[in-house]
């Protein structure tokens, strides 16, 4: 079982190269006690693709979470609003840098 909440949601928008882009990112218990990592992208406005990977620890979903929200950043994807999260939550902190 999770004992955190990890939700993710980010744009990239750039209107001169046609581009308008979301990524979702989040962990989620599984019925085993497993966690899952989830994640959807595509284009906004349309259905997008949709991956789930298991993790065996919540620690190794969280390293897994922390890596894919650092990866989209260096591609210039933004966070908008919290997801749900609280604002001076440190991962959402962590996952913005």
């Amino acid at each position: 079982m999770t004992l955190y909440l990890f939700q993710l949601y980010c744009q990239r928008v750039d209107e001169t190269k046609n581009i308008a882009r979301y990524y979702a990112l989040s962990i989620q218990p599984t019925l085993f006690g497993e966690a899952a990592v989830v994640r959807c992208w595509g284009r906004i406005g349309r259905a997008g693709g949709e991956k789930t990977e298991m993790f065996d620890s919540e620690r190794d979903a969280m390293v897994h979470f922390l890596d894919l929200a650092r990866k989209k950043q260096a591609k210039g994807y933004k966070p908008v609003g919290n997801c749900g999260n609280p604002v001076h939550d440190p991962v959402f902190a962590a996952a913005r840098r």
